[in-house]
């Protein structure tokens, strides 16, 4: 999708749809683990309203302008004390979002299998049989990219939390501590070619691998 208003259109009713059930999956596996906290803030809920961080959205926005969109919802308030068993269901709470994601990717990529089986591919005009298989490609894509890069290990990003309890650091405000460097760091993972290294090591042959057609 090389034009910009169409990567927009396009994309954006994806991510919303990928970042709301990512914090949906924070909170529910954290309501499940007995913390009740996502719920009594009403984010157990798949309204965007809910989620959305304005800043967020506004940045996917603007980079897909430019290239492939990146954006970030508001994050689900958890509170890790009052989880059964903290240390392992912390860990459990932080990988239900990228997972929701990659659930997400394998279902954009079946049915884009789906659309490249020769029985529906035949059944369909070309151009629309194009259009349906980039549109799933590119949730695919979409979700591959959300769930790697919150699985990176720099503060404030998912892969913190579990990169800190496996490790065994128990200081609960380490994390808060340095979001600020960290945010400076996903500055600059983001404006240079560092990401894209990384998508094209992992993100793209994933992608390749449940699609079953080289990306």
């Amino acid at each position: 999708m090389h034009d910009p208003i169409t990567r927009i259109i396009v994309g954006l009713p994806l991510f919303l749809l990928a970042i709301v059930l990512h914090e949906l999956a924070h909170g529910y596996v954290a309501y499940l683990l007995g913390d009740d906290t996502a719920k009594r803030a009403g984010r157990l809920t798949l309204s965007p309203l809910a989620h959305l961080d304005v800043l967020g959205t506004l940045c996917f926005i603007i980079s897909s302008l430019a290239s492939f969109g990146f954006g970030w919802a508001k994050p689900v308030p958890i509170s890790v004390d009052r989880l059964r068993n903290p240390w392992r269901d912390e860990i459990l709470v932080t990988l239900a979002g990228p997972g929701a994601n990659f659930v997400q990717a394998a279902i954009w990529a079946l049915l884009a299998r789906l659309m490249l089986a020769p029985a529906i591919g035949r059944s369909m005009s070309g151009s629309l049989l194009e259009a349906l298989v980039t549109f799933f490609v590119l949730g695919v894509l979409l979700n591959l990219v959300l769930m790697v890069f919150n699985l990176l290990p720099i503060p404030p990003l998912d892969g913190s939390h579990v990169a800190i309890r496996l490790l065994g650091i128990k200081d609960p405000f380490l994390i808060g501590r340095l979001a600020p460097l960290g945010m400076i760091v996903l500055l600059l993972v983001i404006s240079t070619s560092a990401f894209d290294v990384v998508s094209r090591a992992v993100v793209y042959p994933l992608a390749g691998l449940l699609v079953g057609i080289p990306i």
